[in-house]
């Protein structure tokens, strides 16, 4: 095993520099993690451009490897040997409060990068706090005592299981938070990797009508988004978006609304309010909202909709989402479709963020290619 770690390390808005560490001691609760895939979504394009401090940081949070050296005391306590191929959580909880009792440790004080300084998630963190390996742009990580660690299923490449962060979102905000069910009625806003995702686990859960909205950059995702079930698509650039819903549904409107545009403005709020039913329908909505000051609270209330907030996902939506991928039901293989090295993490970020290389879905950084 080499005694340096070679990292992609963030050191100031859309700049990357490769450095070494130190390969980290594994004691008897904690483990190193060989990295094989680091997915690359909507919120490292937007850290990466406008990082929330001056820290140098180690990006990625969607981190696929084999446990290469492992403690006794983390292997009884986790069930990981090695050799196990595993996804890591972005979270790393405390263990002790509430939330990590209740089994919901994405909302741990431990965990909140943007009011704790010192909070640990993957992805986030400083690299320069010992032991270093903070995220997944690197040749390994370090695993403590209190990151939570997933098996992939047999039978699932380190790629597809890349995937894992976007579809237990999907099963957390469309099943979870939204309610989606059979017979439902669903409009899905933005084609990306969150939307695709949203399209898939609608389409087990059983829903009956699925729409998903894009704008003209977004053709091809479209398109992947019509092969994983959607019933409709609608080029928002190309007509009005509101009409046409209530031409698919017959003026009925839908039951559950799936912003995944991360924050892209206002409109997609508003036409979600319009696009549910008359009464009871429900909006979930994820991403960094700008100031909204005419929201419409008061259609909102009269519709007697309910919105929630999606933020991250649980331990179940992790399992049901690998589940998912070891089903091979749906061609997920479509939207896994670029790879990049270690020395491409700024052409990879930029091409998630449409500034890049062409009809970049996910992308799959693989630190050792």
């Amino acid at each position: 095993m080499t005694q340096k770690v070679l990292a992609a390390v963030r050191t100031a808005p859309s700049t990357t520099e490769i450095r070494e560490f130190p390969m980290p001691e594994i004691g008897e609760d904690s483990a190193l993690l060989k990295m094989e895939v680091a997915g690359i979504c909507g919120t490292d394009v937007k850290l990466y451009k406008s990082p929330p401090s001056s820290a140098p940081v180690i990006m990625g949070h969607e981190n696929i490897g084999y446990i290469a050296k492992a403690g006794r005391e983390f292997t009884r306590r986790k069930g990981f040997k090695e050799g196990d191929l595993v996804f890591v959580e972005h979270y790393v909880m405390c263990g002790k409060c509430e939330w990590c009792h209740k089994g919901e440790y994405r909302h741990c004080e431990m965990t909140d990068w943007r009011y704790n300084p010192e909070g640990l998630r993957y992805g986030y963190t400083s690299c320069e706090r010992a032991p270093h390996l903070w995220g997944g742009f690197a040749q390994y990580v370090y695993l403590p005592w209190n990151s939570v660690v997933h098996k992939v299923p047999v039978g699932v490449s380190p790629e597809l299981a890349g995937l894992v962060t976007p579809m237990a979102n999907g099963v957390e905000w469309s099943l979870f938070d939204g309610g989606v069910g059979y017979n439902s009625k669903v409009l899905i806003q933005g084609p990306g990797q969150q939307g695709l995702s949203q399209t898939v686990i609608c389409k087990q859960a059983g829903a009956s009508l699925i729409i998903v909205t894009g704008t003209s950059k977004d053709k091809a995702r479209l398109e992947v988004a019509k092969s994983l079930g959607a019933d409709y698509v609608i080029d928002v650039n190309e007509e009005d978006p509101l009409q046409r819903i209530k031409d698919i549904t017959g003026g009925e409107g839908v039951d559950v609304v799936l912003d995944c545009t991360a924050g892209a403005g206002t409109i997609p709020i508003t036409l979600g309010i319009e696009a549910l039913k008359r009464k009871g329908g429900t909006m979930v909505v994820q991403g960094e909202m700008p100031e909204f000051p005419n929201f419409p609270i008061g259609k909102m209330t009269v519709k007697f909709i309910t919105m929630h907030s999606a933020r991250g996902h649980s331990y179940r939506s992790c399992e049901l989402a690998l589940q998912q991928l070891a089903s091979r039901r749906f061609n997920l293989d479509q939207i896994t479709t670029h790879r990049f090295g270690l020395n491409e993490v700024d052409l990879a970020i930029r091409s998630v963020g449409n500034a890049g290389v062409k009809d970049v879905i996910h992308a799959s950084l693989m630190p050792w290619l």
